[in-house]
Order: structure tokens, then C-alpha cells, then sequence
């Protein structure tokens, strides 16, 4: 031990090596097993380190959310039914009202007698007014007989006697924005499009419905029971729509004012959802850096949200399936849902109704395209003016369902999407086998009218029974609800109107209306109108007149039944009619005219047989822009805006335009207008008269009156640029003024234009709505009138919404209405307190001023309604409580106009013949006459 302590070791002899065997050797197999059997264990530990780390710093996933996930599965994968109407023993929204029979009314049913076969029924075959009582009972139409026995009734049945009048179904709208773009238009409540982004299939119109919109009451009063109410068409995809009933709280029947409480179908079967294609997202949207700048951008939107929703529905379906397959115990994750994608996901699934604001052959093609890569349904395709162009691209979408049309009959001019639509596009559609729809967009055209709509397609060749279906059962069907909706029929929804005479004649106005079998209207006003038969449906119509001849040679006309044109009417009882003899445009001989027909015939002259011939004064269009504006929307087809400068409108004519060749065959021959102030329905600067038929400004014929009459904008447009009582106070002053010029003036400057208006007689015309503006307009004149300065201001008012309000004092200041339409909505603050008409007003507008014995006429709000002012006219004329006679009707969209505005009448020159009266449904123009020469269309 020494030795080693001092480090010194003994010697020790030399062996040589060699290699030793251990004492006991281990097996390589063994070795493997050991190593193998370590990484195990450590793996095993590892697991069970972080199992235990896991369960100490996370909960296990809630066993109850899963399962609830698990039942969310069976709803993603149920699709709905379209819910039963027979059956049902009471309605869900029935509020325990006593029952009420309408006993004796002319009922249409909705569909044909029973046996019919489809392509029968779809001819026209079957279909008939019947006569009989209806009984509404618990919300529903319970019996619907030639005669229901009064002893079979509960002892508190209400008895309504219809006495013969037509009773339908409910109008459905499958178009409007009612509640969510409430009237009048006031930003706080303008709720319509979610425009934040592009796509919004998230957005719910419900969240944004404005229960107490005045327009809802007035819209029920045309008669419609029930409105899609849908977001705007500013996106690509805009949202959930929802369909209501227009019944609003206790007083309707309802238990609370609430959106929820209007709903049409409360167990909310169907959901429906908004699509948009074309100018109005991609002008919103678009630019250099956001989609959509183009229509192929709009495509990849579209493709873009629905593969993010496909996406979606694949990882759900893998899940439920996974569940279904291991237990919903045993899932690590929760059901993928986002609420961002679950309104769009459950359209690809078929549980959403999808409609489609689509104009354009390329919109619809793309549309059709996106259906069948990925497998939805479009139900309609809404607006869609170009559908009757290419019938087969709709048949081609996904599904078997040929989607509707949604259309207006005659609206067609506001954008470039709409200005190759056709009047005929109904009858078009119809033919082809598809389903057309009217629709009012409201507040684009007015809800109360919509029924008005399918009059006009009926007017333009679709078939009566077609028209009445397209506000009835055709969107009943299209919403999913045609068990319960659009018939008058046992098990239906008690949704019924009585009317004053046939729906889809002119001025048909409802007498009562029930919803789910509640009376809507207590002590409705009811216009003063025989009771007549319903009209009967003429396949003549089918029969365009497209084919215009300019006839220089003479005319004889045979089969007139009445004469309008001079100053004596002359009609004629007989069957036959009489004759009219036509010479260089003017009438030479009413009644026999022997001497004439055979100097006609001698000569080869044009001899055309009529059916219940009108000769009558044709009409004068005034307010719009006709002849300063082509597209509405389209800047460069228009004259442009005047805010700043004072203009003529003769300067900036054009002439020969699609507008003008529809004005000219609906028998407007002359037009006046002004030019546009800030935008449409404004004026500012001298109007001129021109001639609808004209090629251009240079044709000797073209131009009546180069400058009619001064124009100002009084309504809310002059906001943009002055307050009201700076307007006023600018617009007396400079009269003030120019009455006492002595200088010479530039002849066509504006100072040149107003001291011929104080002191000529020039009219001064002023677009104003509002009852205190018009008020403030008739203190202006009397201010001008005390300068007596020899000639008392002939002041025109334009537009007049609540001139019913200072009828009286028009009356009193010998100043003209023009009313531009003969009928406002209350759209604007200034017209809010418009008259609806009866059963809501005893009266309306043009009503209050004739019995004040204003001067009226009836003008354009908008280009579109040039084709329909013998309409206006004859709705005037029948709802007028015999107030105004068919002569005065006329007198309204012609005479009185330019009696107002102090040009020439030239009658002679200008007159229209028809079939049939030009102020009701169904009648033809023939002949169309101006300046000495005459048109026929055959």
C-alpha cells in the first residue's frame, strides 16, 4: 500500500497479450429486445407525462356541446318541405276573431276546374271566375261553395256581403324592400344594403325591418297580403331575405309590433337569400385594388364564397359522419361551424330559397354556370329584362326547376341592364315554358300598384290566366309556400281581397282585405263604381302590332264607335260603328261618309276595319326627360346636369331614341321638357315642345315651342345647393328685378327668360312637392303680382305631391298642377303626406284638386311611365267618384297641359285611334297621327 501512496510500483514481468473471452458472452437479440424495450417505455412515459400535463391545464370537451353538435348534423342535413296547408286545424298566427263569410262574391280560385291536365291548364283551359261564398275560420279558408248555409255556422260568424264583386287570394310581391328602405326616405332608417363588403350572406334583413314603415299599411291597401322583403342589390351576395305578412300589431291581429310577428311562415320552413349581378355591385365595389372592377371579377366572387362554403359543408359532413361512426363521446374537436359562411352553406345544401338580381345574357350564363358546378338552385332570377332572349340558358340550370322571372311590365328604360327589355317579355316567357313574376322592387315602383303590373303584361300578351297566376300562386310556389299561399282554396292561409271591380282592370282598387282571416280595415272608404262582370280574357292581345307604315295617301276608317277629337264628342250605340274619313292628317267626315269611302277606294286609298273604334286626342308628356336623356343611368346618353347654369333644353335635344319611338306608338305626339337641375325629377332652365316622331331638331316638324316655359327645382333637391328660404328669397328678388329692367338683354340669357315670364305671361314652372314650399311659392307670386307689372305670374307647379294640402288657395291664384305622378307615394320628406287612396283616403290628390277647381295634369315622374298615361288618365278618371268624364281624362295628359304651359292646342294634327277605350286594359293602337301625318301599325 506504500508503494502506491508514494507512487511506486513494483515490476511486474512482461506477458504477451492475447484476446480473452468474456466469463459470460451476451446474445445481439437480446440486446435489441432491451433497447427496443427502453424507447417504449419512454415513449410510453412521455404520453402519459403529457396526458397528465393536458388534464391538469385543459377541460375535456363539454359532452353536451357535442351532442348538440351532433343534433345540429341532422338539421344540416334535413331539407325542407314545403309546409302543408291541408290539414291544419288552425293557423299559427290565428288570434281567436270570429269567423266571417263573404257570402256572394266572383271568386277566383287560383287554379283550374278540377280534371284539368297541365298543358290544358297552361293554355288556358279550365280557368273561370266562379260565384259562391268563402268562410274563413281559425285563420284559414275553411269552405269555398256555391252556397254555405248559414245554419252551419258558428253563431258569432261575421257576415260580409260582396254582393257579386271579384274576390282573390292575397297579392304576393316577391320583391320589395318594405321596412328596410322605409318612406319617406330618411338616412336614419335606410337599412337596406350591407355594403361594407362585397359579400354579406351573413346580413339578415330582419335584423334592420322597421315595423312601423307607413308604407306597409299602404301597400296592403292594393291588396297585397304578403312582400319578400329583400336586402339591396349593392353586393354580389347581399343576404337573408324575409317574407312578412302586412299585418302590424293588435290592430291587425297580431300580439306585438315586431318583424317576428309578421312573419308569413313563423315555423320559418324556408330561408331565402339575396344575390346580385352586374353594374350595381361592380360599380359600388370595384376599383383598382377591390373586387368586383368587372363581370369576371363578379364571377370569381361568386366562385370564391361558394367553394368557401362547400369547403365547409365537407369538413361538417366529415365530422357528423366521424361521430355518427365513433361516438360523439369520443370527438376531440367541436362541429366546424362560423357564422360568416352558415347562411351560404346552407344554400349549397338546398335549405335557402336563392334569388337573383340578374339582368344580362353574360350575368344569367355565369349564374346558370355557378348552379351546376356547385349544385344549388336558383329560384328566380329577378329584374332579368334579357331572360326572354335565352329561355334555354335557363332551363340549363342546376336542379330540374326552371327558375322564374321576376319583371316589370314596362319599366325598361333606367339603365343600360333593363334597355333591351320587351313589354312582351311576359308573353315571351310564357310561350317558352317558363314562369314570369311582377314585381315592384318597392320603393322603385309603388307595392300598392304591383297588381297593376300583371295588368299591363296582360295588356302586352300574356295570358289572362297567367297574369292573375304571376301575383298569386306563380310566387306562392316560387317562396315555398304554394300549399298555404295564392289560392283561394280549403286549407289555404285566410289571405282574400274583395275588390271593386276586375284586378287586373285599370284604377282596381281593393274594397276590404283579410289577413289570416282578420279584417284589415275598419270602415274602409270605398270608391263609387258599378258592379260589373270580370272582363273576358282576349287572346287577340297575344298579337303584337309591331309593324309601323307611314300613310301618305288618305285613310278611311270603318267600325268607330266614338269620336273625341274637336269640340263635340260623337258616339255611336249601334253594333257597327260608323265611318271617319282621314286627308292629309286631318278628319274630313264622322258618320256615313258614302262619298268619301268611294273616292277612297277609287283612289286605292288605305281602308282599315275597326273593332269598337276610338278617335281620340293624343297625349302630351311632360316632366321627364324625354328627348335630353336616352339610359338614365348612363351619363353619356343624357344632357347633363344644370346646377350651376341656366340652359335651354332645345340645345340639348335628341331625338329618334328608343324612348321617344315607344312614346310616339302609345300615342304621345308631343313632348315638353326642361332640363335636369341635380338629378332626376329636377328642372332647371327653359323647356321646349317638340314632336316624339322627329329624326332630329333640323326636321321642319320637330320643334312646337323653342322655349315654353321657365323651370325651377324647389324640392328637396335645392338642399344641395341653398337652403329653401334662400331659394325663395333669390327667386323673388331676381323677378323683382327683372321686371324693372330697361336694358337690352342677351334674348336667350336666363334675366331675358324671366322678364318675358313677369311681363309676357311666360309660364314659370316649379318642381316642388311639399305643401309648405308650394305655400311659400303662391306668397312669391302674390308678392310679383302687387308690382302689377300688367300681366299676372302664370305660375305652374310640377310634381305636387301634397297639393291637396293648398287646394283652395291654387284655386284661388288661378295656379296649374302637373301632377308628376298622377299618384306619389310619399317617398320624400316633402310628399310624405301624400293621399294613398281609397281604402285608406277618401280620395287622393288629383280628387282634392278638381273638386277645388284647380287646373290639372297628369305628367312623368319618370321616363318609364310615358307608355302608361292613357292609364293614368282613365284610373283618374274611374276612381274619380264621377268627379272626372272620360273627355276630361284626356284633357288631363294633353288639353290642360298646354293650356298651362300657353302653347297652341293644334288637336287637329294630333289624335290616335285604338281599339277599344286607350284608358282601359286591352286596347290597341292602330293609328297615330302628328303634324299632318299618320302612322299604322298592323
Amino acid at each position: 500500500m506504500d508503494y502506491e501512496k508514494r507512487g511506486l510500483l513494483p515490476e511486474v514481468a512482461t506477458i504477451p497479450s492475447r484476446p480473452q473471452r468474456p466469463r459470460h458472452p451476451i446474445r445481439r437479440s437480446r440486446v435489441i429486445r432491451v433497447v427496443a424495450l427502453g424507447l417504449l417505455s419512454f415513449i410510453l412515459l412521455a404520453q402519459w407525462q403529457q396526458l397528465w400535463h393536458t388534464e391538469r391545464t385543459a377541460p375535456r370537451l363539454s359532452v353536451s356541446k357535442l351532442e348538440a353538435d351532433l343534433a345540429t348534423c341532422k338539421k344540416l342535413h334535413t331539407k325542407p318541405k314545403d309546409p302543408a296547408g291541408h290539414g291544419r286545424e288552425t293557423n299559427a298566427r290565428y288570434g281567436d276573431w270570429k269567423p266571417t263569410l263573404i257570402r256572394n262574391a266572383t271568386i277566383w280560385t287560383g287554379e283550374p276546374v278540377e280534371g284539368t291536365s297541365e298543358a290544358d291548364a297552361r293554355a288556358g283551359k279550365g280557368w273561370a271566375w266562379r260565384q259562391g261564398d268563402v268562410l274563413l275560420e281559425r285563420g284559414l279558408i275553411t269552405k269555398v261553395e256555391a252556397k254555405i248555409s248559414s245554419d252551419s255556422l258558428p253563431k258569432d260568424t261575421i257576415v260580409y256581403e260582396a254582393a257579386g264583386r271579384q274576390l282573390t287570394t292575397g297579392i304576393i310581391d316577391m320583391h320589395s324592400h318594405a321596412g328596410v328602405d322605409p318612406l319617406p326616405q330618411l338616412d336614419g332608417y335606410a337599412d337596406f344594403n350591407e355594403a361594407s363588403d362585397n359579400l354579406t350572406p351573413w346580413a339578415r334583413a330582419m335584423d334592420g325591418f322597421f315595423p312601423l314603415d307607413p308604407q306597409i299599411e299602404v301597400i296592403k291597401s292594393g291588396g297585397v297580403t304578403t312582400s319578400l322583403v329583400l336586402p339591396g342589390s349593392a353586393n354580389n351576395i347581399g343576404g337573408e331575405a324575409l317574407l312578412i305578412k302586412h299585418a302590424v300589431g293588435p290592430k291587425d291581429g297580431r300580439p306585438e309590433i315586431s318583424a317576428e310577428a309578421m312573419l308569413a311562415d313563423p315555423e320559418r320552413t324556408w330561408r331565402y337569400m339575396k344575390m346580385a349581378c352586374g353594374e350595381n355591385p361592380k360599380f359600388l365595389h370595384g376599383s383598382l385594388t377591390s373586387r368586383p372592377l368587372t363581370r369576371q371579377g363578379e364571377s370569381y366572387e361568386f366562385r370564391r364564397a361558394f367553394e368557401e362554403a362547400r369547403a365547409m359543408i365537407q369538413r361538417q359532413d366529415d365530422w357528423c359522419a366521424k361521430a355518427d361512426s365513433v361516438g360523439v363521446e369520443n370527438m376531440d374537436e367541436y362541429l366546424p361551424q362560423t357564422i360568416a359562411l352558415e347562411s351560404l352553406s346552407a344554400a349549397l345544401r338546398g335549405q335557402v330559397h336563392v334569388n337573383v338580381h340578374c339582368y344580362t345574357i353574360p350575368d344569367l350564363e355565369a349564374m346558370v354556370d355557378h348552379t351546376n358546378e356547385f349544385a344549388f338552385q336558383v329560384r328566380a332570377f329577378h329584374h332579368a329584362h334579357q331572360t326572354y332572349l335565352v329561355p334555354d340558358i335557363l332551363k340549363r340550370t342546376w336542379g330540374g326547376r326552371f327558375p322564374s322571372s321576376a319583371l316589370f311590365a314596362d319599366n325598361m328604360y333606367y339603365k343600360t341592364e333593363s334597355y333591351i327589355g320587351s313589354k312582351q317579355a311576359g308573353k315571351t316567357l310564357y310561350d317558352a315554358g317558363l314562369t314570369p313574376v311582377y314585381v315592384s322592387d318597392n320603393p322603385v315602383l309603388n307595392a300598392q300598384h304591383v297588381v297593376f303590373e300583371a295588368a299591363k303584361a296582360y295588356h302586352y300578351g300574356l295570358p289572362y290566366h297567367a297574369a292573375m297566376a304571376s301575383v298569386t300562386t306563380a310566387p306562392a310556389d316560387d317562396l315555398g309556400m304554394g300549399h298555404r299561399l295564392g289560392k283561394v282554396k280549403p286549407g289555404y292561409d285566410a289571405d282574400v281581397v274583395v275588390w271593386d271591380s276586375d284586378p287586373l282592370s285599370v284604377g282596381a282598387t281593393p274594397v276590404q282585405v283579410w289577413i289570416d282571416g282578420k279584417e284589415q280595415f275598419e270602415n274602409p272608404f270605398e270608391l263609387d263604381k258599378p258592379i260589373k262582370e270580370p272582363m273576358v280574357p282576349d287572346a287577340a292581345l297575344a298579337m303584337s302590332l309591331d309593324e309601323a307604315v307611314e300613310v301618305e295617301s288618305d285613310i278611311f276608317f270603318t267600325g268607330v264607335k266614338k269620336v273625341l277629337v274637336g269640340d263635340k264628342d260623337v258616339e255611336d250605340s249601334g253594333d257597327a260603328g260608323f265611318n271617319v274619313s282621314i286627308s292629309k292628317g286631318q278628319v274630313t267626315c264622322v258618320r256615313d261618309c258614302a262619298a268619301e269611302y268611294e273616292a277612297a277606294v277609287s283612289s286605292g286609298a288605305k281602308v282599315i276595319d275597326l273593332t269598337n273604334g276610338y278617335l281620340h286626342p293624343a297625349y302630351v308628356g311632360f316632366g321627364g326627360t324625354l328627348g335630353l336623356n336616352e339610359i338614365d343611368a348612363e351619363t353619356t346618353t343624357d344632357n347633363g346636369l344644370n346646377p350651376l347654369h341656366f340652359s335651354r333644353a332645345i340645345d340639348g335635344l335628341m331625338l329618334d331614341g328608343k324612348k321617344l319611338q315607344d312614346a310616339f306608338k302609345a300615342g304621345v305626339t308631343r313632348a315638353i321638357s326642361a332640363p335636369l337641375f341635380t338629378g332626376r325629377q329636377t328642372h332647371h332652365g327653359t323647356s321646349v315642345g317638340f314632336s316624339t316622331n322627329a329624326k332630329n331638331i333640323l326636321d321642319p316638324d320637330a320643334v312646337f315651342a323653342e322655349d315654353v316655359g321657365v323651370h325651377y327645382t324647389f324640392n328637396e333637391a335645392v338642399r344641395g345647393q341653398d337652403s329653401y328660404s334662400a331659394a325663395f328669397g333669390k327667386l323673388r328678388d331676381v323677378l323683382m328685378a327683372t321686371g324693372g329692367i330697361e336694358k337690352d338683354l342677351l334674348p336667350y340669357g336666363e334675366e331675358a327668360f324671366l322678364k318675358r315670364v313677369i311681363e309676357l305671361g311666360m309660364p314659370l314652372a316649379l318642381t316642388i312637392d311639399s305643401a309648405d314650399q308650394i305655400a311659400t311659392a303662391l306668397r312669391v307670386k302674390g308678392d310679383i303680382d302687387a308690382l302689377n307689372t300688367g300681366w299676372p305670374l302664370r305660375l305652374v307647379i310640377v310634381g305636387g305631391a301634397e297639393a291637396h294640402l293648398v287646394a283652395d288657395e291654387l284655386a284661388a291664384h288661378d295656379v296649374g298642377v302637373i301632377l308628376s305622378p298622377l299618384q306619389s307615394y310619399g317617398d320624400t320628406w316633402g310628399a310624405r303626406r301624400a293621399l294613398s287612396g281609397a281604402p285608406l283616403t277618401n280620395g287622393t290628390n288629383i280628387d282634392r284638386l278638381v273638386e277645388a277647381g284647380v287646373t290639372v295634369g297628369i305628367g312623368l315622374r319618370e321616363d318609364m311611365e310615358v307608355v302608361s298615361l292613357a292609364f293614368a288618365a282613365g284610373t283618374a278618371m274611374r276612381n274619380s267618384n264621377g268627379r272626372i268624364d272620360e273627355r276630361a281624362a284626356f284633357d288631363l295628359v294633353g288639353r290642360n297641359i298646354l293650356a298651362m304651359m300657353n302653347v297652341d292646342k293644334q288637336d287637329g294634327d294630333h289624335w290616335v285611334v285604338s281599339e277599344d277605350s286607350p284608358l282601359e286594359i286591352g286596347s290597341r293602337t292602330r293609328a297615330v297621327a302628328s303634324g299632318g301625318k299618320v302612322t299604322v301599325f298592323a
